[in-house]
Order: structure tokens, then C-alpha cells, then sequence
């Protein structure tokens, strides 16, 4: 602890003096299912927050909950690390408007195959998704963080609902 601590006033004390604040934040590890599942990982620059969060074969995202600052541009990477095809294991990342039921937007997405598992009756509960991936696939997307709350990600692959998903928190 007084290692990391000493790190981290190494880091602020690099950084004064310069007009761009950037930290890394990491928070704890905890294991679910047999999968070690990291809490939070966020790169965070005073107008832009790079966030990476993983898809495996064993429908999990390596992340449950994201932190960023409302009205800063998130830049977030989805990896499926994989090796499964996109028709038996894709993975999105899709965030939700506050209110939306997760488990009816889940059965919306079955029939929504021709459209990246996308329901087009739920457009307007959306704040942001990527294209569905495929192992080894990747996507970014960039989007500017809503107001501060609490915001439901989720895989809309059929069935991945129940254990991929998340909370973006915005502060």
C-alpha cells in the first residue's frame, strides 16, 4: 500500500506544470465464476477517458463497472479476446439510457440479427454500442459521457444479457 502510494505521488508530482492532467486508474481485481474480473481500469485525461474492456468465450466482460466525468469524451475499446466466430460468440458493448429494462431490450435483440443484435424499436434507449465482433476482433467508438448517474452496459449477443454486463458510473 505504501508502495502504491508512493507511486502515486511520484506520478502527480511528474505531472504538475503541465496543462494536461492524465491518470491511470486501477482498481481492485475479484474473481466471478472461476474468471478474474477487473472492477474498474480507466485512462483518464482531463477531455478524454480511453477505456478498454474485454469479451471472452466465456461470456465475460473483464469489467463490471466503468468510471468517467460526465461530458467527457470516452473513448472505449471493446476486445474480443476469443477465439470463437462472430455467429457462436459475438460480443458488442451497448449502453443503455437509464430506465431501460436490460432483460427486455435482451429479448428484443434475439430477433435483431440482420442488425448487430441492435432491436431498431430500442434506438431512442441507446446511448452508445459497437459493431459486433467475432475472437480477436476489435472496434472503438467515441462518445461524450452523459449526465452524472448510473448507466446499464450489456452484450446484446442472444442470451449473453444474463452475465455480460455492467455499470458505467458518471461523475
Amino acid at each position: 500500500m505504501k508502495k502504491l502510494l508512493l507511486i502515486f505521488m511520484a506520478v502527480v508530482a511528474i505531472s504538475c506544470g503541465n496543462d494536461k492532467k492524465t491518470e491511470k486508474t486501477e482498481e481492485s481485481k475479484m474473481t466471478i465464476g472461476g474468471s478474474q474480473v477487473e472492477k474498474t481500469t480507466t485512462e483518464v485525461d482531463d477531455a478524454i477517458a480511453n477505456v478498454t474492456i474485454e469479451g471472452n468465450d466465456q461470456m465475460r466482460f473483464n469489467k463490471k463497472e466503468i468510471r468517467v466525468k460526465a461530458g467527457q469524451t470516452v473513448r472505449l475499446t471493446l476486445k474480443h479476446v476469443g477465439q470463437m466466430d462472430i455467429s457462436v460468440m459475438g460480443h458488442n458493448w451497448v449502453l443503455l439510457v437509464p430506465g431501460t429494462d436490460m432483460n427486455e431490450f435482451g429479448v428484443a435483440a434475439v430477433d435483431a440479427a440482420d442488425n448487430d443484435y441492435i432491436p431498431q424499436d430500442y434506438e431512442d434507449a441507446i446511448i452508445a454500442h459497437t459493431k459486433m465482433l467475432g475472437g480477436g476482433e476489435t472496434d472503438t467508438i467515441e462518445f461524450e459521457a452523459p449526465e452524472a448517474g448510473s448507466y446499464d452496459f450489456l452484450c446484446s449477443f442472444p442470451g449473453h444479457v444474463a452475465l455480460m454486463q455492467g455499470k458505467l458510473i458518471v461523475e
